[in-house]
């Protein structure tokens, strides 16, 4: 059932246009991903759902009954109050509930003998049904389990909001959120602001709500883990994917390369035609590059040709050039048995890890734990309490901090990067300043007229340049939108040096880390694996702690890369097929299968058990399929890559 619909919207601002002629529809009992550039207009579509804003054309109709919840990502939070009053004023109506209880308790208790004390015992009655069937008894405790999900200690609950962080007041309005309980959510960047261990706790509330959701967020581990369909917005248009971020992703790229060929195609076929029509419009076949001249012209006003190639889905061409090799041994960094307290509290104690040369080393835990503190100890920046931490001699290292200030906020780009590299022209930083999505007269801005993240971007492409032995990274994709993440990561697998990073970005740890090192209060561990494996072996661990069998599993083969051999595929029915053909067969069975999840909105189904399990055996059935095809397709294409 369908939730929210809009019908052929406009919007737009002034001058430019937004949205136009979008048609959505958004269900219950759906988690839906919305993704695209920063300005594309996603908190748009947000702000005319809620009704902050009215469309310019077109309808947004909410269905009757539909309550939304909507999280902003500049929330409005009273700061007159404490950290508990301003969550708990969700609850307003249940403190005047039992204030009101006790107030008749105590009024009873005085009357005993009076006429009145039926009247007053049937009030107190019919108000503590309306407080227990609201929730009466449970509240403290939910309010006391999100505010901790979240983050929050029992010391933060009494102090004033005027004094939390700007984080802080983001996590006590997703707490007031949570809290309503409203069955359809709308949720902008709730990642933002929140540890690891507050964005797995906030991903395990969310796969438990039940109501329908769209999550606009840069956290593609979460979209993976939540959504049954992205819906990306750019261009003025919405486009909707079936499935995950993974699956979009992969889709998007399908199609953009059959796009490209299709392009390619067209504009020789035009550019024949053409030819033919200019070379025979005054000679004896006049009649005959007119008539082609008409069908060419209604072809292309009818929109049957590729006219426009794509654009490449990499944001940003980030290359590293990594100096040689540096003497010595395999070791980069070791730490012996080294503490570090600050007063009375003890960050690190007695802790022991190594760094090889070439590894990829992740560092990850809640904040607090010191993470930027170890990096700072190698560096050299602070020496520990106790033991050692040494770096291999002649060691280059590139360090991107967290959130460091522009040195100097006058310089435009294009200076910093010629600062950077003496040897480049003007010419030569605005082309490397374009693979960083800078593009025409941007690049003479000052660095301190950017915004966060195009002054991050800056950062990395100045780092690069120093190509450095060692890469340190503090919270590298913090202000980066997801296609700048996916080209910094593809750059970092390129790069043949070492790297140790931290992140709380666990897509971006699944990607770069080797090897895990995710620090706790209570201890400090490394795993031999990225943070999926992390999260396994976490997993398997607590199974076998409840005596849980470990279950047999069918181990996950390790994506095909650049080089490497591709292991034998059993014989398909689409061997035989086109790239064409089966580009339409992938089309068809992605349509069919956005139809059957569109089923589960229906609320017919979700109470028949039988049309519930012969959907979801369907489903299963389709994404096989759909699983068996892309890997045809991908394999016929590398193939044709080779040739």
């Amino acid at each position: 059932m369908a939730a929210v619909v809009l019908q052929n919207v406009m919007k737009q601002f002034g001058t430019q246009v937004v949205l136009d002629g979008v048609s959505l529809e958004l269900h219950a009992g759906q988690t839906t991903g919305l993704v695209g550039a920063n300005g594309a207009g996603k908190t748009t579509l947000f702000k005319l759902i809620t009704r902050e804003l009215q469309p310019d054309l077109g309808t947004v109709t909410v269905a009757r009954g539909t309550e939304i919840g909507h999280l902003r990502q500049d929330p409005d939070v009273s700061l007159d109050r404490s950290l508990y009053e301003e969550v708990g004023s969700v609850f307003a109506d249940l403190l005047a509930l039992e204030t009101r209880l006790h107030a008749l308790s105590d009024e009873i208790a005085l009357r005993h003998d009076d006429p009145a004390l039926p009247a007053l015992m049937a009030e107190y009655d019919r108000l503590h049904t309306r407080f227990e069937a609201a929730g009466g008894h449970t509240f403290e405790t939910r309010m006391n389990e999100i505010l901790g999900g979240l983050g929050f200690s029992k010391e933060d609950f009494a102090k004033p909001m005027a004094v939390l962080s700007g984080g802080q007041r983001c996590r006590a309005a997703l707490a007031k959120l949570l809290l309503e309980d409203k069955p359809f959510l709308l949720l902008d960047e709730p990642t933002n602001h929140l540890d690891i261990d507050a964005v797995r706790w906030l991903e395990k509330f969310l796969i438990g709500h039940h109501g329908g959701a769209v999550v606009i967020s840069h956290d593609r581990y979460l979209l993976d883990r939540l959504c049954e369909r992205i819906i990306e917005v750019g261009g003025r248009k919405v486009r909707s994917f079936p499935g995950n971020y993974t699956n979009y992703a992969q889709t998007k790229e399908r199609l953009e390369l059959t796009q490209a060929r299709e392009h390619e195609k067209h504009a020789e076929f035009i550019a024949k035609e053409r030819a033919y029509i200019a070379k025979h419009l005054a000679g004896q076949r006049s009649q005959q590059a007119k008539g082609r001249r008409t069908r060419l012209e209604r072809r292309l006003a009818a929109g049957e040709f590729v006219t426009e190639a794509p654009r490449a889905t990499r944001a940003a061409g980030i290359r590293f050039q990594p100096r040689e090799a540096v003497s010595g041994g395999d070791e980069i960094v070791r730490g012996e048995d080294f503490s570090m307290r600050f007063g009375e509290q003890t960050l690190f104690d007695r802790l022991s890890f190594q760094v090889r040369r070439g590894e990829r080393f992740g560092i990850t835990g809640p904040n607090g734990t010191g993470k930027t503190t170890l990096l700072k100890i190698i560096l050299g920046q602070l020496a520990p309490s106790g033991g050692t931490v040494t770096v291999a001699q002649k060691t280059q290292i590139g360090y991107y901090a967290q959130d460091a200030a522009v040195a100097n906020p006058s310089r435009t780009m294009v200076d910093e990067i010629r600062a950077a590299r003496t040897d480049f022209s003007e010419q030569d930083a605005r082309s490397y300043l374009g693979r960083f999505l800078f593009h025409g007269d941007d690049v003479f801005k000052p660095l301190g007229a950017l915004s966060g993240g195009e002054q991050s971007r800056v950062r990395l492409a100045c780092l690069i340049l120093s190509a450095p032995d060692v890469l340190i990274l503090d919270e590298p994709t913090n202000h980066l939108d997801i296609p700048s993440r996916e080209a910094l990561e593809e750059a970092l697998l390129e790069f043949d040096g070492t790297i140790i990073a931290v992140s709380h970005d666990r897509y971006f740890l699944d990607r770069i880390a080797g090897r895990l090192m995710v620090i706790r209060r209570e201890e400090t561990r490394t795993y031999a694996g990225n943070y999926s494996f992390y999260v396994s072996e976490v997993e398997r661990a607590r199974a076998e702690a409840a005596g849980v069998p470990r279950a047999l599993k069918k181990p996950k083969q390790p994506a095909t890369t650049a080089g490497s051999p591709r292991t034998q595929r059993p014989s398909s029915p689409y061997d035989r097929m086109s790239i064409e053909q089966i580009e339409e067969l992938l089309m068809d069975r992605e349509t069919r299968l956005a139809a059957l999840h569109e089923q589960f909105g229906d609320p017919a189904v979700v109470r028949d058990p039988q049309r519930l399990e012969e959907l979801e055996e369907a489903v299963e059935a389709m994404a096989a399929e759909l699983s068996e095809l892309d890997a045809a397709w991908q394999e016929r294409v590398d193939a044709q890559a080779g040739e």
